[in-house]
């Protein structure tokens, strides 16, 4: 009985390797979604979307659940009277029959020490799963899943926390998710629990001349039990075209381009290309992702802002 429940919620936990959470390629971008401790830290009202589909061209050999697409909004911004920055973000996760959705809120407090910025994160939110058993091959035709028309969804709780050190130059830190490993069990005794999971994070930037800039960047992501990393590069040209490449241990080659929009620049598009290394025969070779940032100054000295070619605000 519920076999088929069962292989619905083991599917839940075999994405990748040590990941139960969506990846993105594009992190350096956006690494508030891994650390609440980066809200407000850029110094201006950041807005980024993301758009992932993972495996392009793969098909089920059963139903119509496909590969993995994800998508997210996030937004976070600096607030001086609250002495650091305040932040958002929904995620919409769909792995074949399985659909994740995450609403978080998140608080950082900024402490300016040695010419850098040292902050602190928390986040809390809600966690949703739901599962279409229909789209599984049932072990059991009388499963009593499909009788009820094979969807469930459950709520859960979920709270996470980070911190983080940043200078002109360089930046690092490190944020935890799942603190209260929420479990999904759908009224079954098998249940599907979300593991905590640390990310650490840090970048380089280094000025070759005055119009090219380099960017160094790396993530490594642990469940506690096993760990991967990614690690790359990206250059840019006057702030307003750039490129690099990546890899993610085990998993991926990665091509990333990206141009500047509007006058003084504050619009992003990036898009990045991955080349499947591992399980081709398994999956699609590549996967694809589209991103797009917007940031605002904050004018937080209350003096009038003057913008030049040299300096960045």
């Amino acid at each position: 009985m519920r076999r088929l429940a069962v292989l619905g919620l083991m599917f839940i936990a075999t994405r990748s390797f040590a990941q139960q959470d969506p990846q993105f390629t594009q992190y350096m971008f956006n690494n508030f979604y891994y650390n609440p401790a980066v809200a407000g830290t850029d110094g201006t009202i950041k807005l980024t979307g993301l758009y992932r589909a993972q495996w392009l061209g793969y098909s089920p050999t059963y139903g119509d659940g496909g590969a993995p697409q994800t998508w997210m909004l996030s937004g976070h911004m600096p607030v001086p009277s609250l002495r650091g920055g305040v932040g958002a973000y929904y995620m919409n996760d769909k792995l074949g029959p399985v659909n994740n959705q995450e609403l978080t809120l998140s608080y950082a407090y900024h402490l300016n020490i040695r010419g850098g910025k040292l902050s602190f994160g928390i986040r809390g939110g809600m966690y949703s799963q739901q599962v279409d058993f229909s789209l599984y091959r049932a072990t059991d035709p009388n499963d009593p899943l499909l009788a009820a028309g094979g969807r469930e969804s459950q709520f859960r709780p979920d709270i996470g926390a980070g911190v983080l050190y940043r200078k002109e130059k360089y930046y690092v830190g490190a944020g935890i998710s799942h603190l209260l490993q929420p479990s999904f069990d759908f009224g079954l005794t098998q249940n599907n629990q979300l593991k905590r999971h640390l990310y650490v994070t840090g970048g380089y930037y280094y000025d070759l001349d005055f119009d090219v800039q380099l960017q160094f960047f790396t993530m490594v992501e642990s469940d506690f039990s096993k760990t991967s990393f990614d690690v790359g590069g990206l250059a840019y040209f006057k702030e307003l075209l750039w490129g690099g490449l990546s890899f993610r241990q085990s998993e991926a080659l990665i091509l990333m381009l990206g141009y500047s929009l509007l006058k003084d620049k504050s619009l992003k598009f990036g898009y990045s290309l991955d080349y499947i290394i591992k399980d081709q025969q398994a999956k699609q070779p590549t996967s694809h992702e589209i991103m797009l940032s917007y940031a605002l100054p904050v004018n937080l000295s209350g003096k009038k802002i003057i913008r030049t070619p040299r300096f960045r605000y």
